[in-house]
This record gives structure tokens, C-alpha cells and sequence, in this order.
């Protein structure tokens, strides 16, 4: 199949969360099993501050955006051997960040991701690349099947391609004011309750919600929660009444990128058969956050985006009681400046028993997951999650909320003894936590159970490949309700 996957962020080149990663690993399995993939995504300033050598291939003609001509440039660049597209329009992307600041979204970001819609349209068919699939990703680039339900119907060149969206977060919605139609030069007909409008804003996501031929999202538990009021987020209904084309594909991480065995970010390597380097990994970790050395205290680490979605306030209401039971603390993000002011704050109270580091480091998030003994994730709701499969692959036991791809990926002992891999929770609160991590601290003290657990997740198959199989099917069958 010709695939053509875009997305608003792919690791290695521009990354806020879980997207990129995603982004970043699927076409190359995709590209494994023998199929053509390619990714379209913006050049942003920091992809411009690194070498990655990419040419140029094609000028865009002008696209009139919030009342201005915008031209542009397309540059290609490679990763593992997928052909990578990106988006050169300096007003739109030449800037600190993908989407805004620690404190506010950019005001333009609909004249942004609006014009990285119309932008690929106009590019695929000069660079030559026919899909039969364009995967879509979140609300970034959800205006893509209202612009082949409007502006290109009829286009032939794009008569046989299907769309498929893929929603990594239902909380992110892209809403903007109804002008956005306007300003956007929106068929004025998509502005309806079958269409884009929401509550009388202008809904990106809802734009792939409604028109793609297929949706996916990030994991089976997720997709059957958002299909509730109380995980909807507005969106039930819509979801509900495409439930025949609603699916739940558990992401996977790149086998290759996350490898204990020989990760040269890690002063030493180990597996699950020989785990003394994960123990020299675990002083080299006290060491270079201050913490005291001590071999046999629990080191309950976060690698985390600071947002409201993830429980931090748990962590917080919770902050007296993990430390008055011996852990040790290594917390590493960024995200809302609320969050990470109040969690430096907090990083400062017990220096030798909690570190909190704002910013990614990808270096000292490798080093976490390799020396924490266990991995805290409260998420009030977790599509998916990587960081619980990381974790697992380095031998940090995961405490974990159960909810979405977190509820598919950790099993507790009190409910799968045989394949039990962490510590699930149910309620929302820090006593509900805190419990958990309780019955972690008492098997951390049965070395042999502790082992038992540890392994049985860092021997479990959290791989893209399954995943990428799973998408193949999807893709299929998008092709053919496109042509039904």
C-alpha cells in the first residue's frame, strides 16, 4: 500500500508527547513490512536548529490564509528509511514552540494547522505521491477529510484515497471561533451540526471524526471509555454513532529505541536474565540527582508531560505520605507552568530523598527508567501510555492508574497472578494511590516475587510490529468503505 502518515510532531524531529513517538515508529514498520509509507509533517524551528540534513523538492503556490497569501516549501528528509516531508512557512512554524507557550496556545494555531491541511492537498500530487491511505492524527490535521468532502470532491487525483484518523487524546479538540470558517475560506456548508460546528465553535477533531472513513484510537479500554459521558468529552455521541468504524489499537514502542540491552545512554547495560547493571544504573542515578546512595531504598520514579490529565494532583495530595514511607522521589517533565512551579517547589522540601527536574532530558529519562524501582502513572485518563511500557521494558515495576491503555498494559497480581507485571488502582484519589504503592513496598521486600514481577514485564512484547499488522487490517477496510 502507498501510506501517507501525517501528524503535527515525530520523534526524533519535534516532540511534546506521545504522538511523536507514534509517529515517529509506526511508518517504519509499516516501511518493514514492505509497504511504501511516508510522513508530512511542519518544519519547525527546532528541527531547523539540527542537522538533518534535509533537501528541497517543492515550492506551493499560494494559500490564502486568515486573509493573507501564504507560500511554502516542501524539504524531504529520511528516518529509518521512510521519506519524511516537511512543511517550510516560517510565519506559521518558525517559533519556540509547536503549539504555544508553557502558558498559552498560540492565538493563530487554526491559521497554522489549517494551513498544514490545505498544504498537504496541494503538495502530495506535485511531489508525486498517490495514497490509498492517509493516516491522520488528532485535531493538528483533522481538517483534512472536510477538505476532501469540500474543496477537493472531484479531485482525481485523490478519488481512491480513504482517510483514517487516529485519535491520541479526545481531550485536545482544536476548538476555534466560528469566524475560523472564514478566515479559513471553509465551505460555509461544513459549518453545521453534522459537520464542524460544536457547541457554535469550529472543531478540528470533530472534522475527522465525523468525515474520515475510519477512526482509531490508542487502546481497547480507551475506545470503549470515550464512548461514555464521562470520558466523552462532549464527543460520545458522535463516537457512539460511528462505533462500527471506532477502533482500539494498543500502541507499541520502538524495540529498538528502548533497549536495556544496549542502550548507550546508560552507564551500564543488563537484561531481565542479569540485573547487575540495573543496580549500577540505580547509584549512578542517586548520584547525579543528590539523592542518597542507598541500594536498598525504593526509588519510585515520573517521566511525565505536568497537565492536569496525568494525577499530579494526587502526587501532591499525596507528596507527605510517600516520603514519611522511605522512597526515594525522581521526578523529570515540563508542561503547564502552574504544575511545574508547585513541583519545584516541592523538589526543594527533602533534597536527599525527592529531585524534580523541569525540562526533557532524554539522557536522565533513560537513566530513570533504568534506575527507578518502580514507575508512578495516576493518570485520571491515559489513552495509551509509554512511558508504563518503557518502563516495563527497563525493569521499573509501574504503579499505575486503571484506565485506558494503562488498564491493557499492567496487570496487578490481585487479578492476573500468572502474567501480574505492576499495580493497578481504580478511584481517583491519593489514599486509592497510595494503597497501591503500598502492596508494591511490601513485595519490593520479597526479593524472589519482586523478580517474579519485574521480569514477567520486561520479558512482555509491547512491540510495533502487532500493532502495525493491526493497522494493515484497518487500512483495508478503510479502502474499502471508502469505496463502498
Amino acid at each position: 500500500m502507498n501510506i501517507l502518515l501525517t501528524a503535527s510532531e515525530v520523534t526524533p524531529f519535534a516532540k511534546t508527547g506521545g504522538l511523536a513517538d507514534v509517529a515517529g515508529a509506526l511508518p517504519g514498520e509499516l516501511r518493514r513490512l514492505g509497504h511504501d509509507v511516508r510522513i508530512f509533517m511542519p518544519l519547525y524551528r527546532c528541527i531547523k536548529k539540527r542537522e538533518f540534513n534535509l533537501r528541497p523538492v517543492e515550492e506551493l503556490p499560494p494559500i490564502a490564509v486568515g486573509g493573507v497569501n501564504r507560500t511554502g516549501k516542501v524539504w524531504q528528509g529520511h528516518l529509518h528509511g521512510v521519506p519524511v516531508y516537511f512543511l517550510e512557512q516560517d510565519d506559521f512554524f518558525d517559533r519556540e514552540g509547536l503549539y504555544g507557550t508553557s502558558r498559552n496556545d498560540y492565538p493563530d494555531n487554526a491559521e497554522r494547522f489549517g494551513y498544514l491541511a490545505r498544504a498537504l492537498l496541494t503538495a502530495l500530487p506535485r511531489i508525486g505521491f498517490r495514497p490509498d491511505i492517509l493516516h491522520l492524527n488528532d485535531w493538528q490535521t483533522g481538517l483534512v477529510p472536510a477538505l476532501l468532502r469540500s474543496d477537493w470532491a472531484g479531485d482525481s487525483f485523490y478519488g481512491d484515497t480513504a482517510t483514517l484518523t487516529t485519535i491520541h487524546n479526545l481531550g485536545y479538540q482544536g476548538l476555534f471561533p466560528a469566524e475560523t470558517v472564514s478566515s479559513l475560506k471553509l465551505d460555509p456548508a461544513l459549518f453545521a451540526m453534522e459537520g464542524l460546528e460544536y457547541y457554535g465553535q469550529v472543531s478540528f477533531l470533530k472534522s475527522g471524526l465525523v468525515f474520515a472513513d475510519l477512526l482509531t484510537t490508542v487502546s481497547e479500554t480507551y475506545c470503549a471509555e470515550i464512548q461514555t459521558p464521562q470520558m466523552g468529552h462532549g464527543f460520545d455521541g458522535i463516537l457512539r454513532s460511528r462505533s462500527d468504524r471506532l477502533f482500539g489499537v494498543l500502541n507499541g514502542i520502538d524495540a529498538q529505541l528502548w533497549d536495556p540491552r544496549n542502550d548507550t545512554a546508560l552507564p551500564a547495560c543488563y537484561d531481565a536474565d542479569d540485573l547487575a547493571g540495573k543496580r549500577q544504573n540505580k547509584r549512578r542515578l542517586q548520584m547525579e540527582l543528590g539523592l542518597q546512595c542507598d541500594a536498598d531504598k525504593p526509588l519510585v520514579a515520573m517521566v511525565t508531560r505536568l497537565a492536569g490529565q496525568k494525577g499530579l494532583d494526587l502526587v501532591e495530595q499525596a507528596w507527605d505520605g510517600l516520603l514519611k514511607r522511605g522512597v526515594q522521589m525522581a521526578i523529570l517533565g515540563s508542561g503547564d507552568q502552574d504544575f511545574m512551579d508547585r513541583f519545584a517547589a516541592l523538589g526543594v522540601q527533602s533534597p536527599e530523598q525527592a529531585a524534580v527536574r523541569l525540562g526533557f532530558d532524554d539522557g536522565l529519562a533513560r537513566l530513570i527508567y533504568a534506575g527507578s524501582d518502580m514507575f508512578l502513572m495516576p493518570s485520571r485518563y491515559e489513552p495509551c501510555g509509554l512511558g508504563q511500557l518503557i518502563a516495563l521494558r527497563y525493569g521499573s515495576v509501574p504503579v499505575v492508574r486503571k484506565t485506558g491503555g494503562l488498564a491493557d498494559t499492567v496487570f496487578d497480581p490481585t487479578d492476573e497472578a500468572d502474567r501480574a507485571n505492576g499495580f493497578t488502582f481504580s478511584e481517583i484519589s491519593a489514599s486509592a494511590m497510595l494503597e497501591a504503592l503500598d502492596r508494591a513496598l511490601v513485595l519490593y521486600r520479597d526479593s524472589e516475587g519482586w523478580l517474579r514481577l519485574l521480569r514477567n514485564g520486561m520479558q512482555g512484547d509491547f512491540s510495533w510490529r502487532r500493532s502495525a499488522l493491526r493497522y494493515l487490517e484497518l487500512y483495508r477496510k478503510a479502502v474499502e468503505l471508502h469505496h463502498a
